[in-house]
């Protein structure tokens, strides 16, 4: 097995750096443990004893509303009593158990299905910051089939999805995971992977084309200056929708239609690090962090409590805060310059964390192209990927506009893929 990597480094978005006794992720800051894939990888790298656990603060989940952040109820008694609902969103909500359950046949976006089962609060003021925060996206353009199937298979299976979600809870029988990372930040996991694989991974190796010959595949790429062809039974392509799509592939029939891909959107995301003295935020960030739902027109999607979060990520006497900006909803505002970005965000966590002093610590990472957005028709896009690789023995896509957006949902994709693949050395294009 090869691995291509057109970087100077593996892990794609996850890196984490730090810089003195700051700690800083530029791309996901967690993960939550389950999938049986993630477990696997974890045992495979030795990296079990160094899982680092996210406080218990992390359990709770702010949201703002009427500029002010209210903690998402996490127990029946705290939704009860909760400010974020109005009365009159917490009966449609004890009602959703009795509506008759969706076609099956339908495609409807999230925005649309959220408000048939629970009403246009609980769409505004829980579904819409959650989507903002996993998809920087609008739940009004994207697909519920595609970007969150099992929310759509509670309702499809159990015909409600709170009778959904008790089934689950009884058939898990135990504590819901946990959120975790690792002290030198989540990028441990794919720096482990990349020692097992050793020198099977070619780093600054972009693969400018593959062609089917005689039933085997040919990997052409670059490597120190020098166009390299490499033979091999099959191939695993991990690419973003848009390189793929602009990837020369020759002898596959069905591979013309990746061309579709280029259609799938990836809004700018800008992700803001700061690094305040404690004294200086008046918010005591006993949480998660915060989410921004779009009838709140603030100009930040979210910000995690990193410091709260996990330990040795800020200075002593200090907090961090990781932020971001843009997306589906305001994707200039992620292509502002720094300083401008900067003082946005300022801006905002003063109003919403209580920041009185300029940030000590600052550094801003761009994501031009970020999350694939999962927009109602993304079908396409999928019967796009599965007619290339029924045209091809041996040809097999992935990535995040293949299989989920989630690190959780990668992990299970590769194994997959890895088993598609078989037992032949398989590089994989990344």
């Amino acid at each position: 097995m090869v691995l291509f990597e057109a970087s100077d480094r593996v892990g794609g978005v996850i890196e984490s750096i730090r810089e003195d006794d700051w700690l800083r992720e530029t791309g996901p800051n967690s993960v939550l443990e389950g999938p049986p894939e993630l477990a696997e990888v974890i045992a495979a790298t030795g990296l079990e004893s160094r899982r680092l656990y996210a406080g218990e603060a992390a359990k709770k989940r702010f949201v703002v509303r009427r500029g002010q952040l209210e903690a998402m109820p996490a127990s029946p008694g705290a939704f009860l009593s909760t400010r974020l609902f109005s009365v009159r969103a917490k009966l449609r909500l004890a009602t959703e158990i009795v509506r008759p359950r969706g076609r099956r046949s339908a495609e409807e976006s999230i925005a649309e299905f959220t408000v048939r089962r629970l009403g246009r609060e609980f769409l505004d003021y829980a579904i819409d910051p959650f989507v903002g925060g996993v998809y920087a996206g609008d739940p009004g353009r994207l697909s519920v089939r595609h970007a969150f199937p099992k929310l759509l298979a509670l309702e499809q299976e159990h015909g409600s999805l709170l009778r959904g979600a008790i089934a689950k809870r009884n058939t898990r029988g135990g504590p819901a995971g946990r959120l975790f990372s690792f002290p030198d930040g989540l990028a441990e996991l794919p720096l482990a992977l990349a020692r097992e694989l050793g020198a099977a991974v070619r780093l600054r190796a972009p693969v400018l084309a593959l062609r089917r010959e005689a039933g085997e595949w040919a990997v052409v790429h670059e490597r120190g200056g020098e166009t390299r062809t490499e033979r091999c039974s099959a191939v695993v392509c991990a690419l973003p929708g848009d390189a793929l799509a602009r990837l020369r592939i020759e002898g596959v029939p069905a591979a013309g239609g990746l061309a579709a891909l280029l259609d799938i959107e990836h809004p700018p995301v800008a992700t803001v690090f700061t690094g305040f003295r404690r004294k200086d935020v008046t918010h005591p960030l006993d949480g998660f962090g915060l989410l921004a739902p779009q009838v709140e027109n603030r100009r930040i999607l979210g910000t995690l409590f990193s410091s709260t979060l996990f330990p040795r990520r800020a200075p002593d006497g200090h907090v961090a805060l990781t932020t971001f900006v843009g997306g589906s909803r305001q994707p200039a505002l992620g292509q502002l310059d720094d300083p401008e970005l900067l003082r946005l965000v300022q801006t905002e966590l003063a109003a919403l964390v209580g920041v009185r002093a300029a940030p000590v610590f600052a550094r801003v990472r761009r994501h031009p192209r970020a999350i694939p957005q999962y927009t109602l028709g993304y079908d396409r896009f999928q019967a796009a990927c599965r007619a290339a690789e029924a045209s091809a023995p041996g040809f097999h896509i992935g990535g995040n506009c293949r299989d989920g957006v989630s690190l959780s949902a990668c992990l299970a994709a590769g194994k997959r893929l890895a088993l598609a693949a078989g037992a032949a050395a398989v590089p994989a294009a990344n």
